[in-house]
């Protein structure tokens, strides 16, 4: 299915990119290690396409003509694009997955802030969810609970990294706390720029959102169960491996402004472990009230873009149109830079 120096790229890219999800793959069976290996390489670099760029506007519209190419069958000459249109082939990959990440992309080209917990969460959706998504596709798995509580780990996992990245992007002058818990606390996203550190109200925020984080990895537990046997320890094993970077935020006392939060690789053997433990322990509850619970509304267009075959359904248009208007504002930012400079 992907050509082996194609793939043996895409796993050196994870290798020294995310040692975290490298480490998780190897629990992974073959048949889904590689392909999930190389959908996270594409996604990864992606994402430090735009991030490592000044100009991101631009980055993400390049971004968005490599995926054109991809589901035209004509992907660009690189290792990571001929190895998700692979992917695309093989696996059915419904195109408004990689388009809600790279609608995610977009929103942060674009300096994008969050006024509310929904707005956080439809930003998480996009950046992490949809790969959670994506995965599933990669196993095969379309079954709409399944995909519901796989979008729940994403998010949890996005929140855990807004948290753990507190500090980081004051420093950037980047903001993806929700804007009205700010507010409610006392503070204004300026000061936190001006002067980072670390505050009690601040403290509260980080630990009220990775209370949010952790209820949605305890309920995405149920979707694991229903994933194939050979696949469970390695989704645990990012799922313990997220959510132990929030418990070190919680021991450094929710500071990860002065504070970094790092996970030792003792700490990871033991969450490999637990693992696999928790793999041959676990079962499908058919009547499981939390495998059944409906998807977030921030997340339910992705179950319905996974679990839908067939046609394209009437929704994906305004998906499609809200798209399109953020990439065209993008456009407009990106000529508007290119008339300053000539100017």
């Amino acid at each position: 299915m992907i050509d082996p120096k194609d793939m043996a790229h895409c796993r050196e890219a994870i290798r020294t990119g995310s040692y975290s999800f490298h480490a998780a793959s190897r629990l992974l069976p073959g048949r889904i290690r590689d392909p999930s290996l190389a959908l996270y390489a594409f996604c990864r670099l992606a994402d430090d396409a735009v991030d490592e760029h000044d100009d991101k506007a631009a980055a993400v519209l390049r971004l968005r003509e490599r995926l054109d190419c991809v589901y035209a069958g004509r992907p660009q000459n690189t290792p990571a694009d001929r190895a998700f249109a692979a992917i695309v082939e093989e696996f059915e990959m419904p195109m408004a997955l990689p388009d809600a990440l790279l609608e995610g992309l977009a929103w942060d080209a674009q300096g994008r802030e969050y006024r509310s917990l929904s707005d956080l969460r439809s930003y998480c959706a996009r950046v992490a969810a949809a790969v959670g998504v994506m995965m599933c596709v990669l196993m095969r798995v379309r079954d709409a609970d399944a995909l519901a509580r796989a979008a729940d780990l994403g998010v949890a996992m996005q929140l855990t990294n807004i948290v753990r990245d507190i500090g980081e992007d004051a420093r950037a002058r980047r903001m993806y706390l929700p804007l009205d818990w700010l507010a409610h606390a006392g503070l204004r996203k300026e000061d936190i720029w001006r002067n980072p550190r670390p505050h009690p109200a601040l403290a509260a925020i980080a630990g009220q959102l990775l209370g949010e984080a952790r209820a949605l990895y305890e309920q995405s537990e149920a979707g694991i169960a229903a994933l194939p046997f050979a696949a469970r320890p390695g989704i645990f094993a990012a799922r313990y491996a997220y959510a132990g970077i929030g418990d070190v935020v919680a021991r450094n006392g929710y500071d990860s402004v002065t504070q970094r939060a790092v996970t030792r690789r003792h700490q990871k053997l033991g969450w490999l472990a637990l693992s696999v433990l928790r793999s041959m322990s676990v079962t499908v509850m058919p009547q499981s009230a939390v495998l059944h619970r409906k998807p977030l509304p921030e997340t339910a267009f992705l179950v319905a873009a996974a679990a839908h075959r067939g046609a394209q359904p009437s929704w994906a248009d305004q998906r499609s149109a809200e798209l399109l208007a953020v990439l065209a504002q993008l456009e407009q930012t990106d000529r508007d830079k290119r008339v300053a400079r000539l100017a």
